[in-house]
């Protein structure tokens, strides 16, 4: 799958809007951040992934039945939105999982 490092980029910008952080300071507005919990934090991503699959899935059911008011091209963004967002989870799955390896490789 090949992703374009300039949409993927302007993705997290609009993400990164949507969870309450100034892009341009890539500042947390929230007074600290430190408070909120990383498993909280964790189901939230994973549960926005889920919706931009159901979304996309039900789209695509509506346009295949014919649903006047979705074009193609609206039911196509959805999809690769909600491919391209399972995608990131998957690297960011490999990654901890990379990183999990090599800390329980280490010498004590």
């Amino acid at each position: 799958m090949d992703i374009k490092a300039q949409s993927l980029y302007s993705e997290l910008q609009s993400l990164a809007r949507q969870a309450g952080m100034d892009a341009a300071q890539a500042q947390p507005l929230v007074t600290n951040p430190s408070a909120e919990n990383f498993g909280d934090m964790l189901k939230d991503a994973l549960d926005n992934v889920n919706n931009l699959q159901f979304d996309a899935r039900n789209k695509q059911v509506a346009f295949d039945m014919g649903d006047t008011s979705l074009s193609l091209a609206d039911v196509m963004v959805a999809k690769e939105k909600s491919g391209i967002a399972f995608e990131a989870t998957v690297q960011v799955r490999n990654k901890v999982l990379e990183a999990y390896k090599q800390i329980m490789n280490m010498p004590v």
